[in-house]
């Protein structure tokens, strides 16, 4: 079992930038971003698979990026452009099964951080 650690969120206005990192200890395989609004369902944003390749979400594809630096053991969302609708509290989330779907499944997701909040103001 992963413990997983969220830093980096903050306020911007439309059309910032912020930096999500998530330090990880423990096995780690496929690691992904969620986030989840007020009111809303946790939505998968981004993951990264174990064997190296990722999948994004439509609505933040060409402006965030996933990223893993597995020597440290880990995880990076930057997101660029951002907009209003991406407010949300962002949750850093491993999977250990051997195969997962995309779109995200949060229930695919064994360890999940506390998450960081993210707000965007127009």
């Amino acid at each position: 079992q992963a413990q997983l650690r969220e830093s980096g969120g903050g306020s911007v206005q439309t059309g910032g930038s912020l930096r999500l990192s998530c330090a990880a200890s423990g096995y780690t395989r496929h690691m992904a971003w969620f986030r989840q609004a007020p009111g809303k369902e946790r939505e998968g944003v981004a993951v990264v698979y174990y064997y190296g390749t990722s999948d994004y979400a439509d609505n933040v594809k060409g402006r965030f990026t996933i990223s893993r630096d597995n020597g440290k053991n880990t995880l990076h969302l930057q997101m660029n452009n951002l907009k209003p609708e991406d407010t949300a509290m962002y949750f850093c989330a491993n999977s250990d099964r051997q195969r997962i779907g995309f779109p995200l499944v949060a229930s695919e997701f064994s360890d999940w951080g506390q998450g960081t909040q993210v707000t965007v103001s127009s």
